[in-house]
């Protein structure tokens, strides 16, 4: 992480399956770079959900976070406030995130995490 991240930000989210491809392409080559030009953004990482198997507590267990999004998208900022900013408010609503893959998702979660 980068050093003067103090918050970590999580988007998670499904979308329609027919929409996948469409979703992920506008993710990487148009949502990102817009909010990675946000002051403050220092970084963004995405991924999407793995089956799980761990040893834990001595034993071999497979773990199934039911209800959580196929999709995540980790912001490292400087700041809480970034998130508020107008210049994030203006990324947000660029491209064709809003209207052509914002209403095709579902199941969205958002998260703050101040880090330590």
């Amino acid at each position: 992480m980068a050093k003067k991240a103090k918050y970590l930000f999580i988007a998670s989210m499904d979308v329609d399956p027919d929409k996948e491809a469409l979703f992920n392409e506008v993710y990487d080559n148009e949502h990102i770079p817009a909010l990675l030009k946000v002051p403050g953004v220092l970084s963004v990482r995405r991924g999407v959900r793995e089956p799980l198997t761990m040893f834990i507590g001595g034993e071999k267990k497979t773990i199934v976070a039911e209800g959580e999004p196929r999709y995540s998208a980790y912001y490292e900022l400087e700041s809480a406030e970034v998130l508020t900013s107008e210049a994030w408010g203006k990324a947000v609503e660029l491209g064709r995130w809003p209207s052509q893959v914002r209403p095709f998702t579902r199941n969205r979660r958002h998260v703050l995490r101040k880090l330590l």
